[in-house]
């Protein structure tokens, strides 16, 4: 998820990304999406196991942010 402007990104994990999503753009749940107003998906990728999801997210939050 980021912003209107692409400046602040969110990654994360879930197993319901229409849901999730839907908490986001809503602001539904307090947290550093609703703090940084981050309302738009930008980019997902789908696993078929949470532990792939995982460390595939692991991974991605340890490139600098230029490749992020």
């Amino acid at each position: 998820m980021s912003n209107r402007w692409n400046k602040v990104l969110y990654l994360g994990v879930t197993s319901n990304l229409i849901k999730r999503v839907w908490e986001h753009k809503n602001k539904v749940i307090d947290g550093f999406t609703k703090k940084y107003n981050l309302n738009k998906l930008v980019y997902y990728e789908i696993y078929d196991d949470i532990e792939t999801a995982i460390n595939r997210e692991k991974q991605i939050k340890s490139w600098p942010r230029k490749k992020k």
